[in-house]
This record gives structure tokens, C-alpha cells and sequence, in this order.
């Protein structure tokens, strides 16, 4: 398979990780997924990371344990993240490590304000790294790319702090140069929508109800089912503010009227449509 220079430099980044372990936040994402597959590949590919000599030498490292992919499952994810996360590991050969974590035992999380990713994250990342030290594994990598510096990410700065790795956004790829490469290596979720935590449905500093988090999750499965690949349900009260794509706004106004009994059920006595379409982290501006 013939690289681009980007792709190559990529696979060389993570190449260089490897001979001392590698744990990989792994979501299930686009993202996530197309690290786990280049490290995985350069494990089955590169002779060295096959030479049992290699492995003799460092008896710290354990050849069965150089990748390994760390799912957190969480009260603040999709409940469908675990699933296809567990999916992909399978389907890659990669051992999965699944942490369970309850955010909402975080004050600071719950208190939802402007900083409440960041808490998040520093959570969360904390435990990979207690638990990576079990399994000998020296490096922690994550998903995030280039694109993510424009957004407002404070979790980014927190997993930077405890010392996550980069690649993508080390070597400068942007989302759709990860679903092209992600294409490329014939990756399952190459097309898949990004599936944020579930608190970007609400505004700052406003109370969470997480009781409500499946029926939002399922209102957005049911959008989905029409064809649209783009939704988001944002709580404003009883209000639901329904983000999708500019070009899919006119075909949802067609359909809003049959899933209005649903949202209802949901809890909100009013359901209208952004005019503006989708746009990521709309609860940001």
C-alpha cells in the first residue's frame, strides 16, 4: 500500500512509541480506531516488534502486552461507544481493557461550568495511566487532532498535563485527512459521526439531568434513522433544540411533526430546529 508523506510520517511517529509500550485511549471513534490500527499494524508488520530476541533483551516489556486499548465506560458517553469500541478490538486482535467510571461522583463535574471537560478528562486519563502501569506500558496516546486545537477543549489541556500523546495532531492531520487514511486502511468506522459526551446537549452552568441522557440518545438514533448523519439534541429546559446539517434541514421539517410524541415522552414541551444547522460544539459560542 502506497503512502502519502503525511500517512508515512504518522506511521513513523507511533513506530518510535512502540518498542516501549503503548496504551491507547480508545473510544470507538474514527479517530481513536485509526491510531489503534497503525499501531497494530506496525506490531504485525516491523520485524524487530517480531524478533523474539528483541523481546529477551527487554524482559520488561511483554511481547502479547506492547498495544494495548483502554475504553472507558462512562455515565457521560453514548451508551453504543462500548459496543462498537469492543467490535473494533475484536476485529483488530488488540486487547481491550474496559474501566468503568461514574463522573458524577465529581463534584466539580457536576457542577457543570466552563471548566467541567477539563475535570472530566483529568479524570479520566488518570485512571488509563494507573492502570497502563500494570501491563508495563510506558506510552499514552490519544485521538485528539489537528483540527481539535481550534476548538474550546479544555480536556485537551488536562490529558497534556498528565503527559497523553498526540499523534494525529503531532503530525497535523485534520478530521477529514483521518477519515481518508482511516478509508485507505479500510477501517470500519471510517464514515462514523463523532459521539461527544453527552453534557455538550446542555448549556453551562444549567442543572444536568442524566436520567434523561438515553432518551436523548435515543431521540438522536431515531433522526439518524431518516438518513441523517449529523444530530444533535440540545436541552434549553423543556426545550429541545435540534441541531443537523444545513442541507438536511428542510427534509427534517418534513419529518419533525412524526417524532414530536417522542420527544414529548422525552420530557420537553417544545421542539424546534437550529436554522443554522449542525455546527460542533454549538453550546461553545
Amino acid at each position: 500500500m502506497k503512502y502519502t508523506e503525511k500517512e508515512e510520517s504518522l506511521i513513523e511517529f507511533i513506530k518510535k512509541l512502540m518498542p516501549d509500550g503503548v496504551a491507547v485511549a480508545f473510544s470507538g471513534g474514527v479517530d481513536s480506531t485509526l491510531i489503534l490500527k497503525a499501531a497494530k499494524d506496525i506490531l504485525d508488520n516491523e520485524k524487530n516488534f517480531s524478533d523474539e530476541k528483541f523481546y529477551n533483551e527487554r524482559s520488561d516489556i511483554k511481547k502479547d502486552l506492547k498495544l494495548v486499548a483502554f475504553t472507558l465506560n462512562t455515565i457521560l458517553n453514548p451508551k453504543n461507544d462500548l459496543k462498537i469500541a469492543k467490535s473494533i478490538c475484536d476485529d483488530f486482535g488488540v486487547k481491550q481493557v474496559v474501566i468503568n467510571v461514574n463522573e458524577i461522583t465529581n463534584p466539580k463535574i457536576l457542577s457543570n461550568d466552563k471548566m467541567r471537560c477539563y475535570y472530566c478528562k483529568n479524570d479520566l486519563f488518570s485512571r488509563i495511566f494507573e492502570e497502563k502501569s500494570k501491563y508495563s506500558l510506558k506510552y499514552v496516546i490519544d485521538g485528539s487532532n489537528f483540527d481539535d486545537k481550534d476548538n474550546y477543549r479544555p480536556g485537551s489541556i488536562a490529558a497534556k498535563e498528565l503527559g497523553v500523546i498526540s499523534p494525529l495532531e503531532e503530525c497535523g492531520f485534520t478530521k477529514n485527512e483521518v477519515r481518508e487514511f482511516a478509508k485507505k486502511l479500510e477501517i470500519s468506522v471510517a464514515n462514523r459521526a463523532s459521539a461527544p459526551c453527552m453534557l455538550t446537549r446542555y448549556p453551562y452552568d444549567t442543572k444536568v439531568d442524566f436520567l434523561q441522557f438515553d432518551k436523548i440518545e435515543e431521540l438522536e438514533g431515531k433522526i439518524k434513522s431518516l438518513g441523517i448523519y449529523n444530530v444533535r439534541v440540545r436541552v434549553h429546559g423543556d426545550i429541545a433544540r435540534v441541531e443537523v446539517d444545513k442541507d438536511k434541514l428542510a427534509f427534517l421539517a418534513e419529518k419533525i411533526n412524526n417524532l414530536i410524541p417522542d420527544f414529548e415522552r422525552a420530557g420537553f414541551k417544545y421542539t424546534t430546529i437550529d436554522a443554522r444547522g449542525f455546527r460542533s460544539g454549538s453550546m461553545d459560542e
